[in-house]
């Protein structure tokens, strides 16, 4: 058993959805038994939320809008299946839009838009791509069957992020393929609660449907199609000799997303690594490439490092007074600040003397996260403990991590680094590595991020 997720990019254009087709049939001819999860067309999400804060403020052009989607979708229709056999298929997505024209009047009369009401809203865009795909291989002789992934995936009921409960989840996923030999085609993204109200699974949702179903089906592999040929050493639009990276572990990835490598989202991914199921990334579009496969253990290789991935904007904040040294709980006091206001903390570095620590966060949290800790450190700025200038924001700087497992068993790996960025003129502003030796981290001057990759 092999499970197959195809993202948006993949599932958005006939001409990438005939692609998508032929992978299938490929995979169906060699006699491979497989189960396929489907992304929104690409953009659709994005567009379903827009036509649904429009619909929430009143704004008629909505009923535009979602007549575009609306024929955007009959087209793929138009272009997958043959004129004859069309009318069946196109009944099914003119019920599907019915259905949400629907919602989207009910949003408009009461000017509401809640988590719950924008999850049934974002439901759309996998319910129509995959009846679409599905109907697309039923035209052409495959046994294919529409899986709506809300009748198997349990979830409570934190909308927008619903967290699944894998005893229900897996019993009800092997129950209904036990019932059928059919090509199923599953809705990504979604769930359901006990009640049947239709969730969302977050950043990375059609990944972790891919994820849950190979852990609960015990699959060989899962295979992410996208519209690249797997993680790469770097980004290719920055550094020019970038190339694929054959293999790597699940913690590798954990690192390279983190610091802005967005092929896949790891944490989504977690339940087919508690199984110890590889994860191949793979290129919808250039299927003679063999893609990344990540691993839950580290494969034997020669290089320390992996991959080197960048944030290309943050910002640094600094706090520093010489009452803090030796002081317990300032760094508790800090973060904790930084959580109840729900900032991220991107990178954290702490000078060994305790007179100073500083943390990169998101550039638009900067002005916010100064005045939080104004406040929460308002006594000791006043006694001096905290210098009266001691809590200060640095724009317009970058961060550059390497990333490997080799990095455990090499020496010499941060002199090189510093050496390298030293060579060609780049300031290095804070750094931090973790115990794990996996990372090594370096915030420098926006303007050099280029250089300093390419170093």
């Amino acid at each position: 058993m092999k499970v197959l997720k195809f993202g948006g990019t993949s599932c958005g254009t006939v001409e990438s959805i005939q692609q998508v087709i032929q992978i299938l049939q490929d995979n169906i001819a060699k006699g491979e038994r497989i189960a396929v999860v489907y992304s929104a067309m690409g953009g659709v999400t994005n567009k379903l939320i827009e036509i649904g804060r429009m619909a929430s403020t009143g704004n008629t052009d909505y009923y535009d809008a979602l007549k575009a989607l609306e024929e955007r979708h009959f087209t793929a229709v138009r272009g997958l299946i043959d004129i004859k056999s069309q009318s069946s298929s196109i009944a099914k997505v003119r019920g599907l839009v019915n259905e949400l024209e629907d919602l989207l009047k009910g949003i408009s009369l009461i000017r509401e838009l809640s988590t719950r009401t924008l999850d049934l809203l974002m439901s759309f865009g996998e319910r129509l791509s995959t009846t679409i795909i599905t109907e697309a291989l039923k035209a052409r002789g495959v046994n294919a069957e529409f899986c709506d992934a809300r009748t198997l995936i349990r979830t409570n009921n934190h909308f927008s992020y619903a967290e699944v409960d894998f005893e229900v989840t897996n019993a009800q996923i092997n129950a209904h393929f036990a019932k059928t030999d059919a090509l199923l085609c599953i809705t990504g993204f979604i769930g359901s609660t006990e009640d049947g109200i239709t969730t969302t699974l977050g950043r990375g949702g059609s990944d972790y449907t891919g994820s849950i179903f190979g852990a609960a089906l015990d699959a060989e592999v899962i295979e992410i199609w996208t519209d690249v040929d797997g993680m790469m050493t770097a980004d290719p639009r920055k550094v020019s000799n970038a190339f694929t990276i054959p293999t790597i572990t699940y913690a590798e990835a954990m690192e390279l997303s983190h610091f802005g490598a967005k092929v896949i989202y790891p944490p989504s991914l977690q339940p087919a690594f508690a199984k110890n199921i590889p994860i191949k990334v793979l290129n919808t579009f250039n299927t003679a490439s063999e893609g990344t496969t990540v691993h839950n253990t580290a494969l034997e290789t020669p290089y320390a490092i992996t991959g080197i991935s960048s944030i290309d904007d943050i910002a640094l904040v600094n706090v520093q007074g010489s009452g803090m040294i030796g002081v317990a709980g300032v760094s508790a006091r800090l973060f904790s600040a930084m959580s109840r206001n729900k900032i991220s903390v991107i990178l954290i570095s702490q000078a060994s003397s305790e007179h100073s620590i500083c943390f990169a966060i998101d550039p638009k949290n900067a002005e916010r996260a100064k005045d939080v800790l104004d406040q929460e450190f308002s006594v000791e700025i006043t006694a001096g403990d905290i210098d009266r200038d001691g809590i200060q924001i640095q724009r317009n700087v970058s961060i550059i991590a390497i990333v490997g497992e080799g990095m455990r068993r090499s020496t010499g790996v941060s002199g090189k680094l510093f050496t390298a960025l030293g060579k060609n003129g780049i300031n290095v502003i804070a750094t931090a590595q973790g115990s794990s030796e996996l990372n090594i981290s370096v915030v420098i001057q926006k303007n050099d991020l280029s250089k300093a990759l390419n170093a």
